[in-house]
């Protein structure tokens, strides 16, 4: 992932559009894109702060983790069920889920549902 730009560079650039200097001159002459340059001055005049935010991280598992109880109560309820049931459950309820988001759900909360070993194919199978 891309490192955001220092915040001298970001008061240096802002502070020339202050001094009239057009966004994208200054972004040329800082060698910073134009778009940003348009963003940080947007930025100032709206009285926000010029600080880089905080970059990835988790920003959607607070919708299913609202649902932990439910989720936690249907798995406890019948152990062996899966995640599509799982996620028609969730669908009647209103709250939408993926495969993939009951997955991440259920590796963070670890729980590990493992079926039993497939038997042997009977002998008539086999030959």
């Amino acid at each position: 992932m891309a490192r955001a730009l220092s915040l001298d560079l970001r008061e240096r650039v802002v502070e020339e559009i202050a001094k009239g200097m057009s966004c994208r001159q200054a972004a040329a002459r800082f060698g910073v894109s134009a778009s940003s340059a348009i963003r940080w001055a947007a930025r100032i005049r709206s009285g926000r702060a010029l600080a880089p935010m905080k970059q990835g991280g988790d920003r959607r598992s607070r919708r299913i983790e609202a649902e932990a109880a439910f989720i936690l109560g249907a798995v406890a309820e019948r152990s062996d069920i899966t995640l599509a049931e799982l996620q028609r459950k969730l669908k009647k309820r209103g709250a939408s889920a993926g495969i993939g988001t009951l997955w991440r759900f259920f590796r963070r909360h670890k729980i590990t549902l493992k079926k039993r070993l497939r038997m042997l194919p009977s002998r008539a199978e086999r030959t």
